[in-house]
């Protein structure tokens, strides 16, 4: 397939070879049709509402776009936003994310319904918010086919980030770096100026996450930061952190909190030890935490508006108090 292939032409081609029964004109008119409901759903919804600025911002590393301290994430245990019946909570904590400040999304192709709550919210902010996905496709087909369903669902027809998620393997490397393997998509995204830019994710082994940023230029990294974290013998922040700050990548922080495993019994006090702690790590540009409901949002909103960067001994304290819950609460290592 040509390298220069575009959008509507991947989808026209690729169809017709999955089906082998529609005529190419069909399709040709059908991805119109798909696209110009897309661009009639934009368009009804060009009344812009302003974002209030109330979180601090830093710099997404070499992007040169400044995020809020905090994003709102997808998924999560209890989080209503990735529930399939959940609408309607989802919604509510949406658009209360919003009106409190947040403007970076995070989001998945795999996150249930999130995707499709997103759509329905964010087009009249989409100038003034940071958008990010995220496919587990590898190769440049997948991902392309899966790209075209993530703006469908979205409403929009371009992502700030888009991102390989959860690269945990070396087949996944591989397939990644092939022929025809996802580099491939994420270069002709961008020429097409579908996505700005372009990120990797990962929370099993950081070798993996080192191998792909030391292979390609991607923009920004998710990786784990926490309290917890730093225990493991093989731990993200002193592996990868150096090397994403030394390219000046954007570090998105994750499982800041553990899904609440950092909150047992003799470890940490509550969200604002368990961000500070995150943001307080050299080159973590933001990080992003799920909400399952609207009053944990707004307190993870408080936190964030009050950060103090934490000094050296103050990050040492709140190590000590995961000393020894460590291991059970990095159990999302396990995730491969």
């Amino acid at each position: 397939m040509n390298n220069k292939t575009t959008r509507r032409n991947f989808i026209i081609t690729s169809v017709a070879v999955a089906g082998g029964v529609m005529g190419a004109n069909t399709l040709q008119t059908n991805n119109q049709n798909i696209n110009q409901n897309i661009n009639q759903n934009i368009k009804s919804n060009k009344t812009t509402i302003n974002i209030p600025e109330t979180i601090p911002e830093r710099t997404l590393g070499n992007t040169g776009i400044k995020v809020p301290l905090l994003g709102l994430g997808g998924a999560g245990t209890y989080t209503p936003l990735d529930k399939n019946n959940q609408e309607k909570a989802a919604i509510l904590i949406i658009e209360r994310a919003l009106e409190l400040g947040i403007k970076y999304f995070d989001t998945a192709a795999s996150y249930g319904s999130n995707e499709d709550y997103l759509g329905k919210v964010l087009p009249p902010y989409r100038q003034q918010i940071f958008l990010a996905t995220k496919t587990y496709n590898r190769d440049r087909d997948g991902m392309w086919r899966e790209l075209e369903n993530s703006l469908k669902r979205l409403n929009t027809d371009y992502l700030d980030l888009w991102q390989l998620h959860s690269i945990s393997s070396s087949a996944h490397i591989e397939t990644i770096f092939s022929k025809n393997g996802g580099i491939q998509a994420i270069e002709e995204a961008k020429a097409q100026k579908i996505i700005k830019f372009a990120g990797v994710t990962g929370h099993h082994e950081p070798s993996f996450i080192i191998e792909a940023i030391q292979r390609y230029p991607f923009d920004t990294t998710l990786i784990p930061i926490n309290a917890a974290e730093i225990h493991h013998p093989r731990s993200f922040l002193p592996g990868v952190l150096p090397i994403a700050k030394q390219k000046n990548m954007g570090v998105i922080a994750m499982k800041v909190p553990a899904y609440g495993k950092l909150f047992q019994t003799n470890g940490l006090t509550g969200i604002e030890q368990a961000m500070s702690y995150s943001l307080s790590q050299a080159g973590v540009s933001c990080c992003v935490i799920p909400a399952d409901n609207v009053q944990q949002l707004e307190e993870n909103v408080n936190v964030a508006r009050s950060f103090q960067q934490l000094n050296n001994q103050q990050i040492a304290e709140i190590e000590k108090l995961t000393a020894n819950i460590w291991q059970d609460s990095t159990f999302y290592r396990n995730w491969g």
